[in-house]
């Protein structure tokens, strides 16, 4: 067909011109012990290197996986990696472009493939989450009988996005982002290679620290930052990839924010007090700083946290569920799309009313405790479930509140030495004022001036 002339006249012509190829797909490995990260999955034995046909398995063929895992952490590498290094019959599909009816083309030729020459096909799918219902539902005769063996690939949750059945018939493989050392590995391999820049410019160390900010954890978009780089230096005859023309190739400033340094400290500070004052303007702003630094989106959900309860507390009882959702979110997400999620919880505590009762008060209990505050618990508190606990006065004389009017029984909770102590102090803020009158009615029940 013509689309395969002009498909193998491309391969030639990229086999003629490597030179002519991005760099992220130059550098692509050609063998699992290139892949950069992801060492979890490559272990002997794992079912990627069952893929390539290592370690046999006799009647026990190699299964089905689902690559799962943010973009630019190695799911179409390592497919590749299999298409070259198995002796199987390869064949890719994008869920972008292609349907059930490519779908079952692919499945014909594999049944075909492996009755007629006794070869297996690899079906490799790259953003399976595209597919429908129905279009995953094709998938899964091929599967389960074996005539494919799947490589899916999916940047979205599978639990959410892969259909069960298909699931159940896969193996699930978690890609985690690439670390910095795997990064700057990489970088270093792409300069120094043949295949990469074969050390026509070098990289200082700014510039590296600059393109490990860009990348966030991602392998294409580090090298493809790299190439810009090298080929802004190369056309002004320069021979180092100065940070002034990374920044002018990629447009964009190289943010001075150290993460191993005070910066580090100050600009999360900065976040976190104007949060504090409201100024909603502010908060985004070193959020915003912190996410082109390349912060871990980890560390800023985990201050957001704190944040929720030490500067809001009871005022907005939503900010902590507000807070902690958003760090469940950025887990499962990562980035880019974390920041949408981080600056809609920034935007929540920033705007919520404040209060730091929820704070002093814990504070002042646990001061209290540190001086030595900490009498006896009234024997009436006393656990009496466990025997000889009633001869000892245990529990004698507790009022269970749920058998009295109101809920709240007459009695002290607290020891002799901290009885009259009363820590938590609300404010008239947001949600919190209600909280004023209420604890005034229960303090007098309880200390039995009411009714």
């Amino acid at each position: 067909m013509d689309a395969d002339l002009f498909t193998a006249a491309a391969e030639e012509r990229a086999e003629r011109e490597p030179a002519g190829r991005p760099l992220a797909v130059r550098m692509r490995p050609r063998t699992l012990d290139e892949v950069v990260g992801q060492q979890h999955l490559l272990r002997p034995g794992s079912p990627l290197r069952r893929l390539v046909g290592e370690g046999g398995g006799g009647p026990a063929g190699p299964s089905s996986v689902i690559l799962w895992g943010p973009p630019g952490t190695g799911k179409t590498t390592l497919a590749h990696v299999v298409s070259q290094a198995t002796d199987k019959r390869f064949t890719e599909l994008s869920a972008i472009t292609a349907g059930v009816k490519e779908v079952r083309a692919v499945i014909d030729g594999a049944r075909r493939s492996s009755g007629v020459l006794g070869k297996d096909t690899v079906l490799f799918l790259d953003e399976i989450h595209r597919f429908s219902k129905a279009q995953q539902d094709s998938l899964l005769p091929a599967v389960e009988n074996r005539w494919v063996t799947l490589i899916a690939a999916t940047t979205e949750n599978p639990y959410f996005s892969v259909i069960s059945p298909l699931l159940s018939r896969s193996l699930l493989l978690t890609l985690e982002p690439l670390s910095e050392d795997d990064l700057r590995g990489l970088l270093r391999r792409a300069v120094a290679d043949d295949r990469g820049l074969a050390g026509a410019v070098r990289l200082p160390a700014d510039t590296e620290e600059m393109l490990l900010r860009i990348a966030g954890g991602d392998a294409r978009r580090a090298l493809t930052a790299l190439e810009a780089g090298a080929g802004a230096a190369l056309a002004k005859g320069e021979q180092e990839i100065a940070l002034a023309t990374l920044e002018t190739a990629v447009d964009r400033a190289a943010v001075k924010y150290d993460r191993d340094g005070d910066q580090h400290y100050d600009v999360a500070s900065a976040l976190i007090k104007s949060i504090r004052g409201s100024d909603v303007d502010a908060a985004l702003h070193y959020l915003a700083r912190m996410i082109e630094a390349g912060e871990d989106p980890r560390f800023i959900a985990r201050r957001l946290m704190i944040s929720a309860s030490e500067d809001i507390g009871m005022a907005d009882p939503t900010a902590l569920p507000t807070a902690v959702a958003a760090a469940q979110a950025v887990a499962m997400i990562g980035f880019p799309e974390a920041a949408i999620t981080l600056g809609h919880a920034t935007i929540a505590l920033a705007l919520a009313p404040k209060s730091n009762a929820a704070v002093v008060a814990i504070g002042e209990a646990q001061a209290d405790v540190r001086a030595g505050l900490a009498g006896p618990v009234p024997a009436h508190l006393r656990d009496s479930h466990y025997g000889g606990a009633g001869k000892l006065g245990h529990g004698e004389g507790y009022v269970y509140p749920h058998d009295v009017p109101g809920g709240i029984a007459a009695q002290q909770y607290a020891p002799d030495e901290v009885r009259d102590k009363r820590y938590y102090r609300p404010t008239r803020h947001g949600a919190e004022a209600r909280y004023t009158e209420i604890l005034a009615r229960v303090r007098e029940r309880l200390d039995g001036r009411s009714g």
